[in-house]
């Protein structure tokens, strides 16, 4: 375990921060972050409608979310063509390669013009449409930086002014040139190719093996002390691609199928209990320590916890980088998918048909609310009584050895943040 431990410290760790912290890398993960706003404001919508099922006198405002999360795939385009451009310091060129960006996202739908009217299918815009978003944004922010290296006409007589217009023109031609040839004279349907490409992903992540993954992978990254967040280019697509196929299928009249996506993982809080990896079992040992520390951080990470934020709890205690909690918080994070996935694939428990994607309602209340079942009171108790004796024995193990450094340095002067010994 020491030598394990050793490499995750000293190799792995730094090396993957290495990775997510590339300017390109980095820039799909920041927008991934952006559109969230955009994203909780359909979510908000969305959480209004399961409101005016009980008060319907309630006026109709779903098409507020038709233009932020219906969107999404448009507002992607030009956050990480924006984003890119700010990581690779273009800094001149951000906002013109956004909206080029726009441009190319809306060429790569596969519009039709007619004697001047502009059709779309709009689904496209939304959801579906945010690899689309990505590539155009990509493909852009490629071209503008490759064009921004050349340095043309940076000693020239020419008035800065002109310089500035003929290196945003040249990109921008290019750009939007190159896919109008592919587009409208090859007739290559971009956002056709990204579903046949998407395809295999999307199908893997919504099995029971897939699910476990897009839990587990970045529980393990973030007890290593990786954000999570760099994952979320990977799973954001799934889980609204996941959504908006329910939501669809329910307006057919039909059941929702996906059981993979944010509002299962994340707005339901069964398998992230208290935050990824389930550490409220965690907090909740904590409370009743022995140990004087352990105590004092329980009741301080108590409250955040209840509402899904585990970061004081998993930085403090800590869970980060330390053997003894690191493990449980992987277990958990296999446990609780493959305990959803049997819930909800045998008709126990509703799979989620509404886009609501606010972690922090506490559950059981957003268990019930997003499943729209009972049921899930059950599933939570069960969760957390699992989850619970999946803590508890390596907990005790690690209350004992924190017992130990604590009788050795004197209660009294043993610092709440005390790195763990091995």
């Amino acid at each position: 375990m020491k030598r394990f431990m050793k490499w995750l410290s000293n190799s792995f760790a730094p090396a993957m921060k290495k990775i997510v912290g590339r300017p390109w890398i980095s820039a799909v993960s920041t927008s991934m972050q952006k559109i969230i706003p955009f994203i909780l404001a359909g979510s908000i919508i969305f959480l209004y409608g399961v409101v005016r099922d009980f008060v319907s006198v309630l006026p109709d405002i779903g098409i507020i979310a038709d233009f932020t999360f219906g969107m999404i795939g448009l507002i992607i385009a030009f956050m990480l063509a924006h984003q890119v451009m700010i990581n690779l310091h273009h800094d001149k060129s951000t906002i013109n390669a956004g909206l080029v960006s726009i441009a190319i996202f809306l060429i790569n739908i596969n519009p039709t013009i007619d004697e001047g009217i502009f059709t779309v299918e709009f689904g496209r815009l939304g959801p579906t449409g945010i690899l689309v978003g990505i590539l155009s944004a990509l493909l852009t922010a490629a071209i503008f930086n490759l064009y921004g290296k050349l340095n043309l006409f940076e000693d020239s007589e020419i008035p800065d002014f002109v310089t500035e217009w003929i290196n945003t023109i040249i990109p921008i031609l290019v750009t939007v040139g190159l896919a109008v040839v592919i587009a409208f004279k090859l007739n290559i349907d971009i956002f056709d190719i990204t579903e046949i490409v998407f395809s295999p992903l999307q199908s893997f992540a919504q099995t029971l093996p897939g699910f476990i993954l897009v839990c587990l992978i970045p529980a393990m990254f973030y007890s290593i002390g990786i954000s999570s967040w760099f994952f979320g280019s990977i799973t954001t697509p799934i889980f609204l691609a996941g959504i908006a196929g329910n939501i669809a299928l329910v307006e057919q009249g039909l059941a929702p199928t996906n059981i993979v996506t944010s509002e299962t993982v994340f707005t339901a809080a069964l398998i992230t209990m208290g935050g990824m990896g389930a550490t409220l079992g965690l907090n909740f040992l904590m409370l009743f320590s022995k140990s004087k520390k352990l105590k004092v951080l329980g009741k301080i990470c108590i409250i955040p916890s209840f509402f899904n934020i585990n970061e004081p709890v998993v930085f403090s205690t800590p869970v980060v980088m330390n053997p003894l909690l690191m493990l449980p918080m992987w277990i958990n994070a296999i446990i609780g998918p493959i305990v959803i996935w049997l819930s909800m694939s045998s008709g126990f428990l509703n799979i989620p048909a509404r886009m609501i994607q606010i972690g922090q309602i506490p559950a059981p209340f957003s268990s019930v609310m997003i499943t729209e079942d009972m049921r899930a009171i059950i599933v939570y108790i069960i969760l957390f009584f699992i989850y619970l004796a999946v803590w508890y024995p390596f907990f005790k193990v690690y209350e004992k050895q924190v017992l130990t450094e604590e009788k050795q340095a004197g209660v009294d002067d043993m610092p709440l943040s005390n790195p763990v010994t091995e």
